[in-house]
């Protein structure tokens, strides 16, 4: 005999999610559950595509649907029943902050082989350069064309090996000329990047920010819901200091802190291979125990950031020895957005569990 829908959904109990510990179901993660000849169609609030541990997580769902005797098919849906903003950027799943408290510690580097690492990975990404004066991503990913324009005068992003990309960088008429814009101007830009955009359907869109907490920062956390933030430092302690103003910045706009990235953690000597922390050790280790944040990788200073003019994003490169420790800090990082979605669904969805008898009403 066939099993029953409410009886594969008490199945679906025994599936506990790694990073909050309840079972799927009890958090509201499972929307619907239906079989129609002998197919399992189960619709989750799942919102982190490609990110390993919800990877994890459905093919666990299908090994208990396989186990029931049926084949599995999942679709993933969230909206505004489920806590999320279907309202500002519909189009777009996730919009995710890289910021630091000061410049020159490495953040484009990670915003941009964060878009390339999720686009590597099979998702739909854009990426937005909000750093007005100091423009650099077209330098690690460079346009493959000039932007575009909608009737309606919307900015068309162009491609950069599969990466949206929009960049103050590409207005200007050479590289080397400076932004010199004072604050509205800057603020009237910054806006006209996070409004009249046309990304179309986006799975994660990356905001470099500017390095502090100025302006643009506090534009974007105004204007549209920001998924989380990823703090970039380096194991120095005036870098850390301004990591630490950063933090409190996102937590006073309650915005999730996905975690730390600690560029530049140490040296890796090219003929030995050996590696030396000339910034100090374990800077970002003093951040995550203050302010429970997790880490979410160490990258290292090598030759391959930059030193031979290179352009495009080394966790595509499979010749860089740093590819690796680019890719731990991807998934981790999209680990901590699903993460995140999820928790924001059991905040907010109303359920009941599966084996749950409905109470009964007396006249």
């Amino acid at each position: 005999m066939s099993i029953t829908e409410h009886e594969l959904e008490i199945k679906l109990e025994e599936v506990v999610d790694p990073d909050i510990g309840e079972d799927i179901v009890s958090l509201g993660l499972v929307n619907d559950v239906t079989i129609d000849d002998e197919t399992a169609r189960i619709s989750l609030a799942f919102n982190a595509p490609y990110a390993p541990s919800e990877l994890e997580l459905g093919n666990r769902i299908r090994d208990v649907i396989e186990d029931a005797g049926l084949e599995a098919d999942l679709r993933a849906h969230v909206g505004e029943e489920h806590g999320f903003d279907d309202e500002v950027l519909p189009r777009v799943r996730n919009v995710i902050a890289v910021a630091s408290g000061k410049g020159g510690v490495g953040k484009t580097t990670v915003a941009a082989n964060l878009a390339s690492g999720l686009e590597k990975r099979g998702a739909m990404v854009g990426l937005l350069d909000a750093d007005i004066h100091g423009p650099n991503v077209p330098q690690i990913l460079p346009p493959e064309s000039d932007p575009g324009v909608t009737p309606n005068e919307e900015i068309v992003p162009p491609r950069s090996d599969g990466v949206r990309i929009i960049s103050m960088g590409m207005m200007m008429e050479d590289e080397d000329d400076p932004a010199i814009l004072r604050g509205p101007m800057v603020n009237k830009f910054m806006m006209k990047f996070l409004e009249g955009v046309e990304w179309g359907r986006l799975d994660y869109l990356i905001i470099d920010l500017p390095p502090g907490t100025g302006d643009a920062t506090l534009n974007l956390l105004q204007s549209m819901p920001v998924t989380g933030s990823v703090v970039v430092t380096t194991p120095q302690e005036m870098a850390l200091d301004d990591t630490r103003k950063g933090i409190q910045m996102f937590n006073k706009h309650d915005t999730p802190v996905l975690g730390v990235v600690e560029n530049m953690s140490s040296f890796i000597c090219p003929s030995c291979g050996d590696q030396h922390g000339l910034f100090g050790t374990g800077g970002a280790d003093t951040i995550v125990d203050k302010y429970d944040v997790p880490l979410l990788g160490r990258i290292p200073i090598h030759p391959d950031f930059g030193a031979d003019g290179s352009e495009g994003a080394l966790i595509k490169d499979d010749d860089s020895e740093v590819q690796g420790s680019l890719e731990d800090v991807v998934g981790e990082i999209a680990d901590r957005i699903g993460e995140t979605n999820r928790r924001t669904v059991a905040d907010n969805v109303e359920h009941e569990p599966a084996n749950k008898l409905p109470t009964e009403t007396k006249d």
